[in-house]
C-alpha cells in the first residue's frame, strides 16, 4: 500500500482509498467562562451524516443580551482536513465572539476526498438552516436578521457557494446580511502569473493535490466550486462583501481577482483588507497575535455596521 498524496504534517492519502490525518493541537469546549471572555459547546448540527459544530458565546455579562447578531464560519484546509475542534481556530473565535459581542457557529462539514465536492457546501448550508429553526437554547436570543458567513481558505470558498444558495432557496427567518472570506481558495484550469513564475512549482503542487482530492470525479479546476467565474448567482443579490488577503500568501492574487470579479458582477458593496507580510490563515496558527487581533476588530467593525 503506497502513499498517493500528501500534504506533510497533515494529511496522508493511500493507494486502497484510506485517508490519515495529523491533527495539530486541538481544544475542547467548555461551557464555563474562559480567560477570554466567552463560553463553548458543541452541538449536532445532523447526526445522520454526521455534521457537527461548535458555538461560542460572550461570557455570562452578555449572554442574555437580545438581538446578538450570528457569525457562521466554515474551517480551512482545502477541504480535506482541519476541525472547529483545532485549538487555534478555537482561541481566535472564542476570543472573536467575545470582541464583536457575537454568536459565532464554527462548523465540522464532511471532509475530502471521501466526501467529495460539493458534500461540504450542502452539509454547510444545511447548518445554516438548523441556525434558523434555533435549535439550541444559545441561539434563543440570536438576531437571525444579521447572520454574517464567514470562513479561511477552503471556508472561504464555501462561504461564498453557502452564500449563492442561500440567496436561491431563501431560509426563512435567517437573512445573510455580510460574506467575509478571509483568504479564499479558488482556482481555475487557467494559471495566473503567480502560479506560472518561477520558484511556485511547490506551492502550485499542493493546490492542485487538494483540488484533485476534494473536486468530484471527473471534474477539472473549470468546475464552479473552484473557479468562481464559472458559478451562477443572482449577483445584484449579494450581501456586503469584506474579502481579506494576505501579502505572503501563495492565493493573495486569486483573493484580488475574486474582490475584482465581485465589483464587475454589480455587488454593491465589496472592500478588500490586506495584512502585509503575513502568511495563509495566520490568524489559525497565530490566534493571539497583533495581526490576528487586528482582524478581529476589523470583522467586528464589519459586524457593527449592520446594528
Amino acid at each position: 500500500m503506497s502513499i498517493v498524496a500528501e500534504a506533510p504534517g497533515f494529511i496522508q492519502v493511500f493507494s486502497d482509498g484510506s485517508v490519515k490525518r495529523f491533527a495539530p493541537e486541538t481544544a475542547v469546549a467548555s461551557p464555563l467562562t474562559s480567560a477570554g471572555g466567552y463560553k463553548s459547546k458543541d452541538v449536532t448540527v445532523d447526526a445522520s451524516k454526521p455534521i457537527n459544530a461548535r458555538i461560542f458565546r460572550p461570557d455570562d455579562e452578555d449572554i442574555n443580551v437580545s438581538g446578538m447578531p450570528v457569525l457562521v464560519y466554515f474551517h480551512g484546509g482545502g477541504f480535506c482536513i482541519g476541525s472547529t475542534t483545532w485549538l487555534g481556530y478555537h482561541i481566535f473565535l472564542g476570543n472573536l465572539a467575545a470582541t464583536a459581542k457575537t454568536i459565532i457557529v464554527s462548523v465540522d462539514y464532511r471532509l475530502a476526498p471521501e466526501h467529495r465536492l460539493p458534500t461540504s457546501y450542502e452539509d454547510c448550508y444545511s447548518a445554516l438552516e438548523w441556525l434558523g429553526s434555533k435549535a439550541d437554547p444559545w441561539l434563543r436570543n440570536a438576531d437571525l436578521s444579521r447572520v454574517f458567513l464567514c470562513g479561511d481558505s477552503a471556508g472561504g470558498n464555501i462561504a461564498h457557494h453557502v452564500t449563492i444558495k442561500a440567496i436561491k432557496n431563501k431560509i426563512h427567518g435567517v437573512t445573510v446580511k455580510g460574506l467575509v472570506p478571509i483568504h479564499p481558495f479558488f482556482g481555475s484550469e487557467r494559471r495566473t502569473e503567480l502560479e506560472l513564475a518561477e520558484g511556485s512549482g511547490a506551492e502550485v503542487a499542493m493546490n492542485d493535490m487538494f483540488w484533485r482530492l476534494s473536486l468530484p470525479d471527473g471534474a477539472d479546476r473549470d468546475f464552479y466550486g473552484c473557479d468562481f467565474e464559472k458559478a451562477e448567482a443572482e449577483w445584484s443579490l449579494f450581501p456586503a462583501l469584506l474579502v481579506f488577503v494576505s501579502g505572503l500568501d501563495f492565493l493573495k492574487e486569486r483573493g484580488v481577482m475574486y474582490s475584482d470579479f465581485m465589483k464587475k458582477k454589480g455587488v454593491k458593496e465589496v472592500k478588500l483588507i490586506e495584512a502585509e507580510g503575513e502568511v495563509h490563515v495566520f490568524h489559525a496558527w497565530f490566534p493571539e497575535s497583533e495581526a490576528t487581533f487586528l482582524l478581529q476588530k476589523q470583522i467586528t467593525d464589519f459586524i457593527r455596521i449592520f446594528h
